[in-house]
């Protein structure tokens, strides 16, 4: 299987079929999903037919996916996916970044090195230029890996929830690091 990027802990690479039941896994767990839907399990055919779809689109302007499986260089073991996805498929200058660990993963700064690594490599060789991130303003932990990651807080918005879930009334955030403050960064 083809690696698209490894650190010091972590191989990300690109999605297959064979990843279904473990994107099943990490989406039924309540904890993971808290900030993304309340904390409702993924059914497998939602998985099969609306999940995967969206892991596995080619970005023709970077000319690789915006999402890629993680797994656990020592073991191999999957440990969840990470979004670097150009907001345009246009055009690779602006990118989302995100990341969906399980539950054992998370304290472990496996986030925040993942993060890193995909930022070094948007902006040196993808041609990113603004790299963002969103998340509820309650979701302290995913706030604070954008920051351990090099983003800065930019603003307080409130989105269109489909429904409304624990938390949501206090709105989202959204962080951006540009490759000017990147380059300039100690």
């Amino acid at each position: 299987m083809s690696t698209f990027l490894e650190t010091e802990r972590l191989v990300l690479r690109p999605f297959t079929d064979a990843d279904a039941e473990h994107l099943f896994a990490l989406d039924s767990d309540p904890d993971v999903m808290r900030f993304i839907n309340g904390g409702r399990p993924t059914s497998r055919e939602a998985v099969r037919t609306r999940v995967l779809p969206r892991l596995l689109h080619e970005h023709p302007c970077t000319g690789t996916r915006g999402y890629w499986a993680a797994e656990e260089k020592a073991t191999g073991g999957f440990l969840g996916w990470f979004e670097f996805r150009p907001l345009d498929d246009g055009s690779p200058a602006v990118v989302e970044l995100g990341y969906r660990l399980n539950r054992a993963a998370w304290g472990s700064g496996y986030a925040t090195e993942g993060s890193r690594a995909l930022i070094r490599k948007g902006f040196t060789d993808l041609g990113v230029e603004r790299v963002t991130a969103n998340t509820m303003a309650v979701n302290a932990g995913s706030r604070r890996v954008m920051e351990k990651a090099g983003l800065s807080f930019l603003r307080s918005f409130t989105g269109d929830w489909p429904e409304a879930i624990e938390g949501s009334e206090h709105g989202e955030v959204e962080y951006e690091l540009t490759r000017t403050a990147w380059e300039r960064r100690p």
